[in-house]
């Protein structure tokens, strides 16, 4: 079998990757919705990959990781790893986890950072009329994750909240949101999370997603004030997001200072920028993105490396759509004892549900989801329904 075609078009905010072969069979893979203008980049390993048998993944991938990077280029290579597994499951006639060493669970565990409801204010009360909107959905996730400080509304609402520059309220998220936390700010996020917590209880756990932005002393003093609130961890208020970087020295003394789990690793590429972070046990959780990482391959290995470590596993997957729902059951089903849950990623518009065929009416229950057995990662698309979303660049993507 060989490679014939790479194609990307977006659908949606989604650039798709379809991979195509002389013998018909084909693979897809799903790039975030938040990263449409990334379809050149797909594009630019078009030749790396024609000529090439699909399902010696790893050969493929030695052509083409090296020209990724930390997010969001790495999300690129990602996706094409993600079509080559799915067309090297349909070759076998199996779905993908029995080729990542079979399935350790028979369903998957994951938690909530993506169905929600647009907050009503930044407020204590916002956020617990928030997050109890959240509690009551039907798929009783078994925990929640909230974003406060940089990774909020309120660095721009809350009037002192940092000494940090501050600029227009904007959805672009960059490097300017950071700085010193005033005592204001440091107090508001402190009843923002007693106000989450007394709605919560302990029936729903609670995650905070917290930056990037943070400097140190502050990290500190929060995650030690939060420690009686349980919460499962602090994310990314280091580094994480599109910081290209990942200083484990600093993780390193935040999380030897407090009890309250630290977690990160959402913009990492590849294992070896992971090694330093789980090996000096700089933090308790990481969370990688199959979309980002560099493929499910690449996150399996982190998952097995930190668990030699004793650290935890909770991928991230918020913004990787309903194909990428299947790279991340599929790995995830592999992983082993330090394994969480992954963060649902739910359609980005409505209509996706109706043009990806393979998954049940109902996908999470009692935040669990049913292993995907069809073969490859178990997920297709409705091309006839699907035309009608193509651009006309687009329109031979399907043939």
């Amino acid at each position: 079998m060989k490679i014939t075609d790479l194609r990307c078009a977006v659908i949606g905010r989604h650039p798709i990757v379809r991979i195509v072969t002389d013998e018909g069979l084909y693979g897809l893979g799903e790039v975030e919705f938040t990263k449409s203008y990334l379809k050149p980049f797909v594009l630019h390993f078009r030749e790396a990959l024609i000529g090439e048998d699909p399902t010696d993944v790893e050969r493929v991938m030695l052509k083409i990781r090296q020209r990724g990077s930390f997010k969001p280029y790495g999300a690129a290579v990602s996706a094409i790893e993600h079509a080559l597994w799915d067309i090297a499951g349909k070759a076998a006639g199996v779905p993908v986890y029995k080729l990542l060493g079979g399935k350790v669970r028979d369903k998957v565990r994951v938690y909530n950072g993506s169905i929600r409801q647009k907050l009503t204010g930044d407020r204590p009360e916002d956020y617990a009329a928030d997050v109890k909107w959240m509690m009551e959905q039907p798929q009783n996730f078994f925990m929640v994750k909230q974003g406060i400080s940089f990774h909020s509304n309120m660095k721009d609402t809350i009037e002192g909240f940092h000494y940090g520059v501050t600029q227009k309220k904007a959805d672009y998220h960059g490097a300017m949101d950071q700085g010193v936390i005033s005592e204001r700010g440091f107090n508001h996020m402190l009843d923002c999370v007693i106000a989450m917590k007394e709605v919560l209880g302990d029936k729903v756990s609670l995650a905070l997603d917290c930056g990037p932005g943070w400097m140190l002393p502050d990290a500190i003093k929060f995650a030690r004030a939060v420690e009686k609130y349980n919460l499962m961890w602090l994310e990314d208020m280091l580094t994480g997001d599109y910081v290209p970087w990942v200083n484990p020295q600093a993780y390193r003394e935040l999380t030897t200072s407090t009890s309250t789990p630290i977690h990160t690793g959402e913009q990492i590429y590849l294992r070896h920028n992971f090694k330093e972070l789980i090996e000096t046990q700089a933090v308790r959780v990481i969370g990688p993105d199959p979309a980002d990482i560099g493929g499910i391959a690449e996150l399996k290995w982190v998952a097995e490396h930190a668990y030699m470590h004793s650290i935890l596993m909770a991928p991230h997957g918020v913004a990787n759509g309903l194909l990428g729902l299947g790279a991340l059951i599929n790995v995830c089903a592999t992983l082993p004892a330090n394994y969480i849950a992954f963060e649902y990623p739910s359609a980005s518009d409505p209509w996706w549900e109706d043009l990806v065929i393979g998954l049940p009416p109902q996908i999470v229950k009692d935040s669990m989801v049913d292993l995907l057995e069809a073969p490859g990662l178990g997920l297709d698309i409705d091309a006839e329904a699907a035309r009608r979303y193509l651009r006309e660049e687009d329109a031979g993507f399907f043939d």
